[in-house]
Parts: C-alpha cells; structure tokens; sequence
C-alpha cells in the first residue's frame, strides 16, 4: 500500500515525534510505500506550555519526511490533502489532541476527494482534561474516518461510542532511542537506594499530588525524583511539598528530559511510580522494565497493561493515597525489590510493533 502518515516528527521531541517516526520506519520495512507529513508549525505557542523543539533527533529520521503543513495556513491543508488523496491509497491521521482536528477535518476531505482512504489513529481518543469543545470536535473527525485505531479495549469503546467507523485495537508499542535500547538491566541483587521516580510531563491527571502525600507516610529515607516539564498547577505542587514538610526529600528538574538522559534517572531509581488517575496507554511502564526496574502503577485503563502485581511491579487503586501508600511501604519489604528485578523481562519490542504494523494494515484495508 502507499500510505501518508500526518504526525509530528523532529524537530518536535518526546514520544509523540517518537511514535509517528518509528511507525513511519516500521511500515516501510513492510514494505509499503510511506511518506511522513510532519508539520513547520503545529500549534500556536501559546497551546503548548512546554519545550516543543529538540537539537537533536532522537531516533534516526525518515528519509521520506515533509513539513509543509503549518497551523497558520489553512489553504495549505487543502493542497496537501489533495496531493495525498491523488498519490497514496491511505491517508493516517496520527491524533494526539483535539486541537489538530480542524487541520485534519480538511486533510481528510480533501484526500478523500481523490479515493484516498482515512484512518484515525487515536492516542487519546478523548482529552484526559476536557473542554467542552473536545468531544463535538473527536466525534466530527471519527465520523469522517473509514477505520479507526485505538491502543486498549477501552479505549476502543469510546471510539464505537462516538462512530461507526470500523475500529481496531493494538498495543502501544515502546519505540526505543538509541539511548535506550543500548541500555542494560542490572542483574542481581542491590542495596536499595530508596529513591523512586515520577517520569514526563506533569499534568493533574497523572497523579503527582496523590504520589506525594503517599511519599509524606513513608519512610522518611525515601525520596522521589520528578523528571519532565510541569505543565500546570506549578506553584500549587511546591505548596503541596511544602505543607508535606518534603522539601529535602523530592527532586524536581522541571524541564523535558532529553533521551540521552533519561537512562540515568532510571538507573537512579528503585522504581518507577504511575500513580495516574486515568490513562490510555503509556510509554513508561515498557521504558522501566527495558531497564530493569520496577513499576508501582495504579490500575488505571492500559497504564499498568505490562505490569504483573507482585512479580514485576506492585499495583494499587487509582487516585488512593492510603493504597499508593500501602504499594511503596511493601515495594521496602525486606527481599521485595529483588524479587521484583528478577521477575523483570525487557519487552518484545519486535513482536509488539509487528502486531502494530498489522493493526495499521487491517484498518488501512477496510475500503481497499
């Protein structure tokens, strides 16, 4: 098939640049016939609170990547989307946020007046902080696709809820930086080093305040470390640490964590804390087994989806200080984190994409 992927790539960073570079990869290994349209400007600044740009690619580039798309050019939307509707068979819509819609409402009509087939591929298929706007304009761009994928059965559900489009279901697969990939478990047992970390981007949904206040009634030789950008709610997360008396115990970097950096801060940790409210699907848990480390994760939708309760990780209640709570004082018992290490197996990532892959060709197939 001749497929056009519409997503970020580099210079955008982290892992939503990530999977649309690695999708784009993989599908051509398949052998199909792939073009990545990624964007010069994807949003106004001012919808992105974070460092959107990164020097350096964090996985090797697509050989056939574009960027002629720009929020501020709606005309060029339409060109391109024509262009694409005449060239490829498949026109994939990577979603991240509601915020593209309007760009790829026009993408999709005008491919499709050329024959071109539509898939959405929905990381969330609604926002985990919504506006009001957000579930007219998901329902709009759902029901102008021929096929829909979704990374959990959930998630598939709210999909079938808002269309009737045809929806398939696949694991987030990890895509794996250099960095990551060159990087080795550490076999054996370890002195604890009663350090946990709290790894990406803040925001409310994620749980970082129901961490804390588990952190507060623990054992005050355990520490936490936040790495990634704080999105929101800043100065009530240093009041909260404050009120805690948890000063001289966590650690916050408060800025994106390149990828060349990001095996350190596992390496640091004993574990690695999900303490989300609500998810999808996650990169992290996979991103702490290929290191060999530990997951304290809530049961939150597909957060803890690779996490087995007492054998590579300890699971508990989402939103549930006391549970939270519970997890990191029994994550200390004597002989518990090596048990947990050797209870650890690096994730397949092969097999994982090649079920992608596959997902992305059925949905792709379904007009064809």
């Amino acid at each position: 098939m001749k497929i056009a992927i519409v997503g970020p790539a580099h210079p955008y960073k982290g892992g939503s640049a990530q999977h649309t570079t690695e999708l784009a990869h993989r599908l051509s290994a398949a052998g199909h016939r792939v073009s990545l349209q990624s964007w010069r400007a994807m949003y106004p600044r001012a919808l992105y609170p974070g460092q959107p740009l990164v020097d350096e690619p964090e996985l090797p580039l697509f050989p056939q990547t574009h960027r002629e798309l720009a929020w501020y050019r709606p005309d060029g939307w339409w060109r391109l989307g024509r262009k694409l509707g005449r060239e490829f068979d498949v026109l994939l819509l990577a979603v991240f946020t509601s915020v593209q819609v309007p760009a790829y409402l026009v993408l999709a009509r005008a491919a499709r007046a050329g024959g071109c087939q539509v898939v959405s591929l929905c990381h969330n298929v609604l926002p985990h902080e919504r506006r009001r706007f957000d579930k007219p304009l998901m329902q709009t761009m759902l029901r102008r696709s021929d096929a829909i994928l979704v990374h959990s059965p959930e998630e598939a559900a709210l999909a079938a809820s808002l269309a009737s489009a045809p929806v398939e279901t696949a694991a987030l697969p990890m895509h794996v930086p250099d960095a990551y990939d060159s990087a080795r478990a550490e076999t054996g047992p370890r002195p604890p080093r009663h350090r946990l970390l709290f790894f990406g981007i803040v925001r409310p949904y994620k749980g970082l305040d129901v961490l804390l206040r588990a952190l507060a009634d623990t054992k005050p030789e355990i520490s936490l470390t936040v790495a990634g950008e704080i999105w929101a709610e800043r100065d009530e997360l240093l009041k909260l640490i404050s009120d805690l008396q948890l000063g001289d115990r966590v650690t916050l970097t408060d800025g994106y964590v390149a990828a060349s950096d990001v095996p350190s801060h596992f390496a640091a940790a004993d574990a690695l804390v999900l303490p989300y409210r609500s998810g999808t699907a996650s990169q992290n848990a996979l991103i702490a087994l290929q290191f060999g480390i530990p997951v304290v994760a809530s049961r939150a939708g597909a957060i803890a989806a690779a996490i087995e309760d007492g054998v590579n990780g300890i699971l508990c209640t989402p939103g549930d200080v006391a549970d939270l709570t519970r997890a990191i004082s029994q994550l200390y018992e004597p002989g518990m984190l090596d048990r947990l290490r050797l209870g650890i197996r690096r994730p397949d990532t092969e097999s994982a994409w090649d079920q992608y892959v596959a997902a992305v060709e059925r949905a792709s197939a379904r007009r064809l």
